[in-house]
């Protein structure tokens, strides 16, 4: 008997090779898919202004590169001696105006470059919930700690979330015509929210995200939140925070993205690759053995053999 029920996978086409450029934006959750492709050095870019858990600013995102439209002096603001953007992470904090600005438009400009040559984009949404800073009408995507009553929450509705998309994959379009986009929603729980809150956020994605993808050409879904929520139903598959999915739930939900949307030849040679990744990691007893010596000279030699057949992976 199986004990348990599978959630059912679309087969994703086209599929991603080691070939390919990967870009990923969107909530903690995509950093997990992210990290894996790193791993597994597939050349990948990943949340360029740091986290983005709501659609409307992954949409400003995106509506910035497609319009070359930098980050000016009004869009950063002074908080607590430093400076940053409502648009993005406190990852982007800076302790300049000039620094930020220019950080910022770094990333927008190493964003626009990666995009226009992507096979894939991948976007994980992570919660309906945005925060509207006092006199302004736009979501932030991030509050910086900025004090919780200047700021006015609001869910999004399914109408509202389904612009987002619609612009976002316009936007994508644009920089790239042939970019693949696949959407999931992130597994993690936004409990700060309220329990029945976090709910109401989900199913307003899910709604949202079901009715743009039934309609489009170009996205794609993989249901990272559905796999957790339903085979993966125990406190044993949570992190000890019991919000965020454990290295046990995360390989397993890779391993179905692996296997529905990776060529036979990359999910192969992904299995070389880590055994190098872990030998590169591995930390030697004595360091100056001949014994080391020579597993390094082999570990090398194995190195070279996968880069003389596949020239884009690089190990540095």
């Amino acid at each position: 008997m199986d004990f348990r029920t599978k959630v059912p996978i679309k087969e994703g086409l086209p599929k991603i090779e080691h070939s390919s450029g990967v870009f990923l934006i969107g909530s903690c959750f995509v950093e997990n898919i992210g990290d894996k492709l790193e791993w597994f050095r597939f050349k990948n870019l990943q949340n360029p202004t740091g986290i983005i858990f709501h659609p409307s600013p992954i949409r400003k995102f995106f509506q910035r590169i497609s319009n070359n439209e930098d980050f000016k002096e009004q869009d950063v603001m002074e908080f607590n001696g430093g400076w940053q953007t409502l648009e993005a992470h406190s990852d982007m904090r800076r302790s300049s105006r000039e620094d930020c600005l220019q950080d910022l438009n770094a990333a927008l400009s190493e964003s626009r470059d990666f995009i226009k040559k992507a096979s894939h984009v991948i976007i994980s949404l992570g919660t309906a919930w945005g925060y509207i800073y006092e006199g302004r009408d736009t979501i932030a995507a991030n509050c910086h700690k900025i004090p919780q009553n200047r700021f006015t929450r609001e869910l999004s509705s399914v109408k509202e979330i389904m612009n987002d998309l619609e612009v976002i994959e316009h936007s994508i379009s644009e920089l790239n015509e042939k970019a693949k986009i696949i959407f999931t929603i992130s597994p993690v729980r936004h409990l700060k929210d309220g329990f029945s809150e976090n709910q109401h956020s989900k199913a307003q994605l899910i709604s949202a995200l079901h009715d743009f993808i039934d309609s489009s050409k170009s996205s794609s879904y993989f249901p990272s939140y559905e796999i957790m929520m339903d085979e993966l139903r125990d406190y044993r598959f949570y992190s000890e925070d019991m919000l965020h999915p454990n290295k046990v739930a995360i390989e397993y939900i890779w391993n179905l993205f692996s296997v529905n949307w990776m060529t036979d030849k990359s999910i192969n040679l992904n299995a070389e690759i880590d055994k190098i990744q872990k030998a590169l990691s591995h930390s030697p007893r004595e360091e100056n053995s001949a014994a080391h010596r020579k597993f390094l000279t082999e570990l090398q030699a194995k190195i070279e053999e996968i880069q003389k057949k596949y020239p884009e992976i690089n190990f540095s």
